[in-house]
Parts: C-alpha cells; sequence; structure tokens
C-alpha cells in the first residue's frame, strides 16, 4: 500500500479515500463470520434411506382412499363410493374392528393392522387430505402411506 505524505507543490485538499480501516474492519468481521457459522450450523447426522420411490405391496386388507378438491370441495372416496367425513370415521372404525377380529383379537400375536393408502389429486387442497389422514388416525389406524404414479419409463432404484 503506498501512502501521501503530501510532498506535492499545490495545496490542494486530497481527494483520495484512505480505505485501510475499511480493510480492517472487513477483516475482522469476515474471521468473526467464520467462527460464527459453524456454530449456528448444527444438524443431526442422519442416514437417510436413498430410494426414488418404492412400489407397495396392496394387501386386500388395506384401505384405499381417493382424494379430489374439486372446486374447494373436499371429495373422499372409499373405493369407489364416495364418503362424508363422519362415514370415513364409521366404516374406519369398523375395517379397523373388523381386521382385529379376524386375527384373533388385540392380543393376538404377530397382529399386523392394515394401512391406509391415499391417492391425492394434484390439485387437492392440503386441508382435505389432512383432513382425512386426521379422520383415518381417529379411526386407530397407525400407518398412513400416499400412493403416487412414478414417471413413465422410471425403475425402482436403490443407491
Amino acid at each position: 500500500m503506498a501512502m501521501s505524505v503530501g510532498d506535492t507543490v499545490d495545496d490542494a485538499p486530497m481527494s483520495d479515500i484512505n480505505t485501510t480501516p475499511l480493510v480492517d474492519v472487513m477483516l475482522v468481521l469476515l474471521i468473526i463470520f467464520l467462527i460464527a457459522v459453524p456454530v449456528v450450523i448444527q444438524s443431526v447426522d442422519l442416514a437417510l434411506p436413498k430410494v426414488q420411490f418404492e412400489p407397495t405391496t396392496t394387501k386386500p386388507e388395506n384401505v384405499a382412499l381417493s382424494i379430489t378438491g374439486a372446486g374447494g370441495k373436499c371429495q373422499v372416496y372409499w373405493g369407489m363410493t364416495q364418503v362424508s367425513s363422519a362415514e370415513l370415521l364409521d366404516r374406519g372404525v369398523a375395517k379397523l374392528r373388523a381386521e382385529i377380529a379376524r386375527q384373533g383379537g388385540e392380543n393376538a400375536p404377530g397382529l399386523e393392522l392394515p394401512e391406509v393408502h391415499i391417492r391425492g389429486d394434484v390439485n387437492t387442497p392440503y386441508r382435505c387430505i389432512g383432513g382425512t389422514i386426521y379422520t383415518m388416525q381417529m379411526a386407530g389406524f397407525a400407518k398412513v402411506g400416499f400412493i403416487s404414479e412414478p414417471e413413465a419409463g422410471s425403475t425402482v432404484t436403490r443407491i
């Protein structure tokens, strides 16, 4: 860096800006940010599965629901039958009780509860799908999954 000592002949005011203090402040801020960033960015180390999609096996005891939100009105279909929220809860409770009874009761060894598989239209509002999930959980279903349509030509890839 060079410094002007004022050995010029004319006594005109100096128009150069002294950038040394600015550089000093910037270096101090850089050091502070380099120390502070690792403290702020903390995450839990997880080993997440590397699967693009996994085909589901459809069992006859699973519940298949289709949800659309045409015109802002939620429409839930159990199989091919349209049901209201109250009917969905009643059917869910009845289905779960019947399946538990079929397997030998609540204390039966190897009890496998049915799952709920939801197919949601792309344009369906979240409140429709969220309400259906909540209703099925209130009925007693522990596993609720989503069915999607993979892109044409894609295959299952396990990495």
